[in-house]
């Protein structure tokens, strides 16, 4: 489509999650896929309440079930806990790597093992709230695994909790205003040119 063959990207979402993805399109773009990755990023995620899966969003099977419904007085006091520099343990079903293997590799094999937390910022705001379903805006930093949130806020509430469904919202100064669906970006007959950004 663009006549470049080296392309990369600012990072991937998981298999369910939709959203905004920059690609960075020539070597001279690709340099700079580092400096793009550590920007802050947006999320509108939903999180069902009552149930955990072993993969902390709907591809996992379901682990656990609870019949306790959380207030909404219990809710918005757990996500207060999810404000500022906080440390944060990825997910197994992930791609962080330790020792230079990829976490979901080890975790398909049934293996496990102890994670170091990272430290992220965060800013949790709440959107709506009708029990299962509770929706939030997060804005984070580099390596925040949304679906570790929606997990630890389970355990908070009593409940369980998963990620059932995540969009990114904003990269950096890129926003969804900005963004292409696919189907736009690949048509043959679409114009690229006007959507082009030259760092």
């Amino acid at each position: 489509k663009t006549g470049v063959r080296k392309i990369g990207h600012t990072g991937t979402l998981d298999p369910r999650a939709t959203g905004v993805m920059l690609y960075l399109i020539s070597s001279r773009c690709t340099r700079k896929a580092a400096e793009w990755s550590s920007q802050d990023k947006s999320y509108r995620a939903s999180i069902e309440l009552g149930k955990t899966t072993g993969t902390f969003d709907g591809e996992g099977a379901i682990l656990t079930q609870s019949d306790y419904v959380p207030s909404l007085l219990e809710v918005t006091k757990a996500i207060a806990t999810f404000q500022g520099t906080l440390l944060q343990i990825p997910p197994m079903f992930s791609a962080k790597k330790i020792r230079g293997q990829k976490l979901y590799e080890l975790a398909r094999r049934n293996l496990s093992l102890d994670v170091p937390p990272i430290s992220v910022c965060l800013t949790t705001t709440f959107i709506s709230y009708t029990y299962p379903e509770l929706i939030l805006d997060i804005d984070c930093s580099k390596g925040t695994y949304i679906r570790s949130i929606a997990h630890d806020l389970g355990q908070i509430l009593h409940s369980g909790a998963f990620l059932k469904a995540l969009r990114r919202t904003r990269l950096g100064p890129y926003s969804l205003r900005e963004c292409l669906s696919q189907a736009e970006a690949l048509s043959p007959d679409f114009n690229l040119e006007p959507h082009l950004f030259f760092p």
